[in-house]
């Protein structure tokens, strides 16, 4: 059975889901479709582009078909690729939100450019194109009826948009990591692993200060009392931040993108 995964940031209050879920059954009624989620804040290509990437490593492959599009109807492709692993296929915006998981998956080896494809539904909003570009071009391809290169222009993968992240660096005061990233709970998700602290000689540091604020890196939220800070290795195996029973984000003033230092207790 084929499998179409679908992430994206329309929500469940309307009706965009369902309507890509019925494109996609139409064209391909046995393929099964996985949502990832439909939760990414408007607009938020970055944290689009983190959690495909993450997610993709538990899922079957397939198609993979994500939708953040702020420049819908804009100057912005329209892209489905291959990757070199796996033999995944995803079909998005070409805005960088595909980039980290191609990436993840030996990077692309075939593209096309799809926002005039034949496999479209016409006539094509300027606005939906989840519906009548992604989600068409995303099911035939599940439903094995026609090859990538039939599926569109071809593209030069050296041309795709690519996501540019911070990057955690080891300094005399620290680990100097960045916000890439929060979920629901206000947990914080950082740029940074186990090497890099311990390239800034944190590797046994069990008490901590984050921004001043003691810490503990420690395995899970309840190793501290509630309200307490904590640095711990999330699912993905990245640095994060959380508050138990609370949100470190709100705690510590925090945003995406802001530098915090990571450094021993004295």
């Amino acid at each position: 059975m084929a499998v179409v995964t679908f992430l994206s940031d329309y929500g469940l209050d309307d009706d965009f889901v369902g309507v890509c879920h019925g494109v996609i059954a139409r064209i391909a009624p046995q393929a099964r479709v996985i949502d990832v989620t439909h939760g990414i804040a408007r607009h938020d290509v970055r944290a689009g582009a983190l959690v495909l990437e993450r997610a993709l490593g538990y899922m079957p492959a397939g198609v993979h078909l994500a939708v953040v599009d702020p420049e819908v109807g804009g100057a912005r492709r329209a892209v489905a690729l291959r990757c070199a692993q796996e033999e995944r296929l995803l079909v998005g915006p070409d805005n960088g939100l595909l980039s980290l998981a191609a990436k993840r998956f030996g990077g692309v080896v075939e593209a096309v450019e799809i926002g005039r494809s034949p496999l479209r539904l016409e006539p094509v909003s300027a606005s939906f194109h989840g519906r009548d570009v992604f989600a068409p071009v995303a099911a035939h391809l599940a439903a094995g009826t026609i090859a990538l290169a039939a599926g569109g222009a071809r593209l030069d993968p050296g041309e795709l948009v690519q996501l540019v992240l911070p990057r955690a660096r080891a300094t005399d005061a620290g680990l100097v990591a960045h916000v890439l990233h929060a979920d629901r709970y206000g947990n914080v998700v950082l740029d940074a692993g186990r090497a890099d602290l311990a390239a800034a000689g944190l590797r046994f540091a069990r008490a901590l200060t984050v921004n001043g604020r003691r810490a503990l890196f420690a395995t899970t939220f309840a190793d501290v009392a509630a309200g307490e800070l904590v640095l711990y290795e999330d699912g993905y195996r990245v640095l994060s931040l959380a508050v138990n029973r609370g949100s470190a984000l709100d705690a510590l003033g925090l945003e995406v993108d802001d530098e915090i230092v990571i450094a021993t207790a004295s």
